[in-house]
């Protein structure tokens, strides 16, 4: 039985606007708004009120935990970060793709760690999520890159405070199943495609104010550098592939156009695949 428009958008047509974000957020996140925006990204999930419930009383607790992490590694958290998180239902995004099966119960967890979607890939821990998206400052005029789609959740993130957020997603039946899941929240300013982030988005002519690479590289990517505006900021995590040892870098490139870098943080996570692994680092990154 087909559900009525009215139910397909009931997430996105009533929204608010949350103090330090760009874009309005749904203004009622119930059971049944759940229900319908993931019948309406085809992921149909029925929750229990008393389930819908226990999940949202935890979220608390994660958001000032965000908060207080963030505080303790930059001497303040972003307001912008933290209203982003609480106006993004992280529970819409714990998904099994691989397996067609929703895992909302599992969001909000008291020890962060990655989730599986299947496929290879992973929903990255919250702290993590947070780290990543102060560290690259989102403005109200950024346009914003990531490589690596993953849930959507890190693009859904930035498309709260930034003007356009793309996305690229080099595993085909996951790229393609999660870019149906932001037009049932309204979140109208997600760009996603299928397709190797080695390269980037070169249609997207002006470039990109941040590029956020959400999967281990063993070097930053040239086109990458290329499609990086003049005062823009990349965040990319480099190293070898399921090793340890792998360092978050911070790159900037200055009006004139030269690359700065920065070592940040050790981090973990899964390689970029595709053009990486077949591709020797060229002589000069920059």
């Amino acid at each position: 039985m087909m559900l009525r428009r009215d139910l397909l958008i009931a997430a996105a047509a009533a929204t608010v606007a949350r103090p330090g974000l760009l874009h309005a957020a749904p203004a009622k996140w119930d059971r049944a708004a759940f229900e319908a925006a993931m019948q309406a990204s085809g992921r149909p999930c029925t929750l229990t009120d008393a389930q819908f419930q226990a999940i949202q009383a935890r979220k608390p607790a994660v958001i000032k935990r965000i908060s207080q992490y963030l505080a303790e590694h930059f001497g303040a958290a972003d307001p912008r970060v933290v209203a982003a998180f609480e106006a993004v239902p992280r529970e819409y995004y714990h998904y099994l793709y691989s397996e067609h099966r929703a895992a909302p119960g599992e969001a909000y967890e008291d020890t962060p760690k990655p989730w599986a979607l299947g496929y290879g890939s992973a929903l990255s821990d919250y702290l993590g999520q947070a780290y990543m998206t102060q560290i690259c400052k989102p403005g109200p005029d950024d346009t914003t890159l990531e490589i690596g789609t993953g849930s959507g959740f890190q693009s859904s993130l930035l498309s709260r405070m930034v003007k356009k957020s793309y996305s690229i997603e080099i595993i085909e039946p996951l790229g393609h199943a999660v870019s149906k899941i932001f037009a049932p929240l309204g979140y109208d300013n997600i760009q996603t495609r299928v397709g190797d982030g080695y390269f980037g988005w070169p249609e997207v002519k002006d470039g990109f104010d941040i590029i956020i690479v959400t999967c281990a590289a063993q070097y930053a990517p040239p086109d990458l550098f290329r499609q990086l505006k003049p005062g823009g900021r990349m965040i990319i995590p480099i190293g070898q592939p399921f090793k340890r040892g792998q360092v978050l870098y911070v790159y900037t490139k200055d009006s004139e156009g030269k690359v700065h870098s920065k070592r940040d943080v050790g981090v973990f996570f899964i390689p970029m695949t595709g053009a990486m692994m077949k591709t020797p680092a060229p002589k000069a990154e920059t």
